[in-house]
């Protein structure tokens, strides 16, 4: 069986090569310029570009590179998409599976997240697949893990949301407010992006994504990831306040992909656990 997945999971190409899978880039356009995500730009460079007047957007990885992904190999191909609705990614891969001839070997999982749980689901795909589980007991596993899955965002610069096109309009519209730290989550169906709570500081809206997961039951078997688009202080003071609360989870702490910068925008910390 071959894995399959793309940059959501912050691994870039190279280190999918050397894991034995294939990840595939996403990209940002700048100006008419395409970058793929670690291979043209990496996070810090797309923040430069922001910094001195680069407007981004996103774009899926080409139908072309799914392709070929698809057509590399002859084994069974798992691939783990980014949500739907979050990327058109998963839409390509469906439709890129049902052109090619043997599309029935191609088993497409809308793992309906990105980030941290997204890398996670790949680990654990990963991890199942070595110790000999076959194809459908490991897309059970994993879909137990997804059905888990809670995602908030605390942006600090609405326009990027806006761009994306991900947020609802109630959502769009708290970005006119002033003086205060919204905390966005994922609408029912997971594909987009809706207001959670509105604080006035960012410490208490922290503590109402903790209540929320204490709420859910996050412990040991939980997961909790933490990521930002040029904060790492902010974020390894969030981690610490989760951590504070919620001791026995396992945490890790990383830096957004430069597409799902592009999404969330500078200055934004996501918070994300998963049921391992």
């Amino acid at each position: 069986m071959k894995i399959v997945t793309d940059t959501s999971t912050f691994f870039s190409p190279e280190e999918g090569r050397r894991m034995g899978i294939t990840v595939i880039p996403s990209c940002s356009v700048i100006d008419g310029e395409v970058f793929r995500d670690y291979e043209d730009i990496d996070t810090d460079g797309l923040l430069e570009r922001i910094r001195n007047g680069g407007i981004p957007t996103t774009s899926q990885p080409s139908i072309g590179e799914v392709m070929d992904a698809f057509e590399e190999t002859d084994e069974e191909i798992l691939f783990l998409s980014i949500g739907d609705g979050l990327s058109g990614t998963y839409q390509n891969a469906v439709g890129v599976k049902n052109s090619i001839d043997d599309g029935e070997r191609v088993h497409i999982i809308d793992t309906k997240t990105l980030g941290g749980p997204h890398r996670y689901l790949v680990q654990k795909a990963m991890r199942l697949n070595k110790e000999g589980w076959s194809l459908e007991t490991i897309k059970k596993e994993l879909y137990k893990s997804i059905e888990t899955s809670v995602s908030f965002v605390i942006p600090a610069d609405f326009d990027f949301l806006k761009r994306s096109g991900r947020l609802t309009p109630i959502a769009a519209k708290i970005g006119g407010l002033i003086k205060i730290v919204p905390v966005l989550t994922q609408t029912a169906d997971k594909k987009r992006i809706a207001p959670f709570v509105v604080k006035r500081a960012r410490k208490k809206a922290v503590d109402a994504i903790i209540d929320y997961l204490k709420s859910m039951g996050v412990d040991e078997n939980y997961i909790v990831s933490i990521s930002h688009a040029g904060v790492s202080e902010l974020a390894e003071a969030v981690l610490a306040q989760i951590k504070a609360q919620i001791a026995n989870a396992a945490y890790e702490l990383f830096s957004l992909s430069p597409a799902l910068v592009t999404h969330g925008g500078p200055g934004c910390v996501v918070i994300q656990a998963i049921r391992k």
